[in-house]
């Protein structure tokens, strides 16, 4: 069974980014009827903060991406204890006992020679006398993985095509501080073999990473994953940005950022797929195709999230949005103004327009005249708006923008909006009228503006 996880450490909000490789991640996993898994990366326990665990649960659960397990690496401490003196015991993992200024220096002379600043592996050339000495003056080691120099890393990503190391050319990655806590590369192989995961999708940052796990993978006799690795995001300038790692859930909902335009936006953004508004899950999960992806990096814009969340909220059911809505505006009501709404909290601005009360607008004397005649041919049925302006363009001559917006001010007060045909039955006879007298001047227009009056909303 194809099963992905998403591996974040709660240090931190998940941003836009970590949000396109859990959606990812989720696609890849739903597509084959596989499953998606949460793996919580909280080993820093210095860093790791209990509140960012139940935001990291909320924001997935908002995106509408429910894992089938989850799974914290501290539970799981006893598994790379394991592991680890495996390694230490066939030779794969070493002491080293360098400090942090010895090791800058060291990096600093080789990139000075022009050569690659790579450890040079000198804890491997100690004596156990040496080691002794350096132990008993104090000195505790951190422990890395001896990487095999004998043939080159190669693997096929989903994304990348072939990939190919040398591993000469690569550090042998510390897995163990000198203080035991574990860092990301050993855990990480361990969980992957425990929890069965067929298929690492993340970002191409951890190439090199993926480079040295495939050898640890293959330590511990085990054959890795598939892997895949996407082009990171990069914002409107075209480069890397600082404020996408700003953009987590809580911007987005303030922006009134529906999780269906995200997850709109991020399934496609850098595939050869058009962006458009699909608010169908199964769709973005039937479509998805890691062949799809390009190599480029994806730029997030939140102009065009913006553009996405329109869309999308005019495909929203009233079911979806009742909660949401202030008391007056029933379904009919939402029917008439979603096309009209860049966010569901917009519907609120109309309010007024439904119900009033609403300031008389100032027209020309013209059109003022126009609004008398028409709040005495309002007449009422199931199509008052298209009666109306029927029988007002046979008496006046008027057509088109002439008509239609000194009436449209005259009962909304505004110059655009949703269609009329539409919201006049949500207005209802007697305020249409009212407003109508109210904005010709006549004297009891106003009296008659905050009656209010039968409504179809």
């Amino acid at each position: 069974m194809v099963t992905t996880r998403f591996a974040p450490s709660p240090t931190g909000r998940l941003h836009v980014g970590n949000l396109r490789t859990a959606l990812h991640n989720w696609l890849l996993a739903r597509r084959a009827g596989g499953r998606f898994l949460l793996r919580i990366d909280d080993t820093d326990a210095e860093r790791s903060r209990e509140a960012y665990v139940d935001a990291i649960r909320r924001d997935l659960d908002w995106l509408g991406l429910r894992p089938d397990g989850e799974v914290r690496q501290s539970a799981r401490l006893d598994l790379y204890k394991a592991a680890f003196a495996r390694l230490v015991a066939e030779g794969r993992v070493y002491p080293a006992y360098e400090t942090a200024q010895e090791l800058e220096l060291k990096r600093k002379v080789r990139l000075g020679r022009g050569l690659p600043p790579i450890y040079d592996r000198a804890a491997l050339r100690l004596s156990a006398q040496e080691r002794r000495a350096l132990e008993e003056g104090g000195r505790r080691p951190h422990w890395r993985f001896r990487l095999d120099h004998d043939q080159p890393i190669v693997w096929h990503d989903a994304i990348r095509g072939e990939q190919r190391f040398d591993p000469a050319q690569l550090s042998d990655p510390v897995v163990r501080r000198a203080d035991g806590s574990w860092l990301y590369m050993l855990p990480s192989v361990v969980d992957d073999i425990d929890m069965n995961i067929t298929d690492v999708l993340r970002g191409e940052d951890h190439v090199s990473n993926t480079a040295v796990q495939v050898q640890i993978f293959a330590a511990l006799g085990r054959t890795p994953p598939r892997f895949a690795h996407e082009a990171l995001l990069v914002g409107d300038e075209g480069k890397l940005s600082k404020r996408l790692g700003s953009i987590d859930c809580d911007t987005l909902r303030a922006r009134g950022i529906e999780p269906d335009a995200l997850a709109a936006l991020l399934a496609r953004l850098g595939t050869s797929r058009p962006v458009e508004p699909v608010g169908e899950r199964g769709v973005l999960v039937e479509e998805f195709d890691l062949s799809l992806f390009s190599r480029a990096p994806a730029r997030f814009s939140l102009d065009e999230l913006d553009r996405l969340n329109r869309g999308i909220v005019h495909q929203l059911p009233f079911e979806r949005v009742a909660g949401r809505l202030p008391d007056g505006i029933g379904e009919a009501a939402w029917l008439a103004l979603r096309p009209n709404l860049g966010r569901v909290a917009d519907a609120g601005d109309w309010l007024a327009v439904l119900s009033g009360p609403l300031a008389p607008p100032a027209l020309e004397p013209e059109d003022q005249a126009l609004a008398a005649l028409a709040a005495e041919r309002l007449t009422w049925s199931a199509t008052p708006w298209q009666d109306l302006t029927a029988a007002l363009k046979t008496e006046t001559g008027r057509s088109g923008r002439a008509l239609f917006l000194p009436l449209r001010l005259a009962l909304t007060g505004r110059a655009q909006g949703p269609d009329m045909a539409a919201l006049l039955p949500l207005i209802g006879e007697r305020e249409a009228r009212a407003r109508l007298r109210a904005a010709a001047g006549l004297p009891d227009g106003a009296e008659q503006l905050h009656s209010g009056g039968d409504r179809g909303a």
